[in-house]
């Protein structure tokens, strides 16, 4: 078993990695931890052989991370950013995953980590390469719950459902074809969990699904009745996607 750790400063990314490793046959999840500065103590104590590392963190980067560890442990780069990539891999790290990372991206890094820490060899329980256990492998579920306005209360929400999701500073609201339902939550936690496609950020406050949209008119997406702007940070990116057939 190849002992994991989970480390990203927003606590939502780093739970979604955590179930990720825990469906994983050859990985066992050590922790979770959003302080960079705990994680690099358990690699220097040798409690750790992979770490799944966000990049832009407070205090100590991902970067900053590496050079300090020195080797001392594999490491799988997480982020929502390309510019690192490069340098990333300078530093030898396993493989670098883009958010929202989909379950399948993420075994395919880990099994890479698998290969390089245990020579290759092959266990009974899991052959990384084989096109039927990775078949095998459960996928991200096509649903979520989503957090109620009490405690413990959690509202099941598939994915199919959603039209578009709006966020204000802390708080989103996810609208469906039949009811409204506000959370606590970033904008930016349910971008890095949603699936793409079918979903896409079109403005900085606005997720939509690409499933549902009846008409794109100028700088405007049209659901139903309801017109959302396209932000001009994301405008080129989406109109490039469409003509691609991406969306």
């Amino acid at each position: 078993m190849i002992r994991c750790l989970a480390v990203d400063d927003e606590a939502y990314a780093s739970e979604i990695i955590s179930n990720y490793i825990k469906k994983t046959p050859f990985l066992e999840l050590v922790g979770t931890t959003t302080n960079a500065f705990e994680a690099l103590n358990l690699v220097q104590q040798g409690a750790v052989d992979l770490v799944f590392l966000d990049i832009q963190m407070p205090e100590l980067t991902g970067i900053q991370f590496l050079k300090i560890c020195g080797g001392k442990c594999k490491v799988i780069l997480t982020t929502a950013y390309t510019e690192y990539a490069l340098e990333g891999f300078d530093l030898d790290v396993v493989d670098y995953l883009l958010k929202p990372i989909s379950y399948e991206r993420f075994y395919k890094a880990a099994s890479k980590a698998q290969q390089l820490l245990l020579g290759g060899v092959q266990h009974a329980s899991v052959l990384p390469e084989s096109e039927e256990i990775i078949a095998n492998v459960p996928m991200p579920n096509d649903f979520m719950f989503i957090k109620g306005d009490t405690k413990n209360k959690f509202i099941k929400v598939n994915y199919n459902e959603i039209l578009y999701i709006e966020g204000l500073k802390n708080y989103v609201s996810i609208y469906t074809a039949t009811q409204r339902i506000i959370t606590y939550q970033t904008l930016r936690e349910f971008e890095e969990q949603l699936p793409q496609p079918p979903f896409y950020r079109i403005h900085r406050s606005y997720i939509v699904s690409t499933e549902h949209i009846k008409m794109i008119d100028g700088n405007s997406v049209f659901i139903g009745e309801q017109s959302l702007p396209i932000g001009e940070t994301y405008r080129d990116d989406f109109f490039r996607l469409i003509k691609e057939g991406r969306l």
